[in-house]
């Protein structure tokens, strides 16, 4: 079944090409000028992924997540300026899967969109449930329980929580997170582990800041604690 990606840029000429290179590569696509109209779309289309600058006029990227991730858990890919490292982690906690710095080549964008696509195929595609301390990880439902009470996960998240409560216990660098996240590990995207982690235990942590389930690995990365400390 073919995918179908919202690219929602005030450029027309990007969307014009990123139109053109996904439509190449099997996709659907369809495009929007701005977060308002982007809203207007997705709801009408509803897409499997969306592509998403951040700054445009009338709505730009950020007001567009508030208001839609509540809406739907639709995978989003953030565009960023080069070196503005707070859009990236803004992006981040806003509920973004990826983000992807520009200039970009349409090649290494087309790579990450799959990437995140075939993250969620193959969790669907694993209908188990995992149980680890008090926190229930339920594939098919794509839900999670914390002490039987339901947390709201971004679909990055849920699949960091799942590698994670699979084995108790084994450390996890960043690269391999991010490589088990995106099907391959670009070398200065690991903060984006950082960032999805810190939100993970917000949401899942009784003490965000004194961490039982997700433990800190230094020098290392992350695994989540096969019993409950206060580490």
């Amino acid at each position: 079944m073919t995918k179908k990606i919202l690219v929602v840029d005030d450029k027309q000429e990007l969307r014009t090409l990123l139109k053109s290179y996904l439509s190449q590569e099997g996709f659907e696509v369809v495009s929007a000028g701005d977060g308002k109209e982007a809203l207007f779309v997705a709801r009408y289309e509803k897409p499997d992924l969306i592509i998403l600058d951040i700054m445009m006029p009338e709505m730009g990227g950020y007001e567009f997540m508030r208001i839609y991730t509540r809406e739907a858990d639709t995978p989003i890919i953030v565009l960023t300026a080069k070196l503005d490292e707070n859009d990236k982690v803004l992006g981040l906690e806003l509920g973004a899967d990826d983000y992807v710095t520009k200039p970009f080549s349409p090649r290494e964008l087309t790579a990450r969109v799959r990437a995140v696509l075939r993250r969620l195929e193959k969790g669907s595609a694993e209908p188990d449930v995992l149980r680890a301390a008090d926190i229930e990880l339920d594939r098919a439902g794509r839900t999670v329980a914390v002490g039987g009470k339901f947390v709201e996960l971004t679909p990055s998240e849920f699949e960091i929580l799942a590698i994670l409560m699979a084995t108790p216990g084994r450390a996890y660098s960043r690269l391999e997170l991010l490589d088990r996240l995106q099907g391959s590990a670009f070398e200065g995207y690991e903060r984006t582990i950082d960032v999805h982690i810190r939100n993970l235990r917000a949401k899942i942590e009784p003490e965000p800041a004194k961490p039982k389930y997700i433990e800190t690995v230094y020098g290392i990365g992350y695994r989540f604690t096969p019993h409950h400390n206060n580490s």
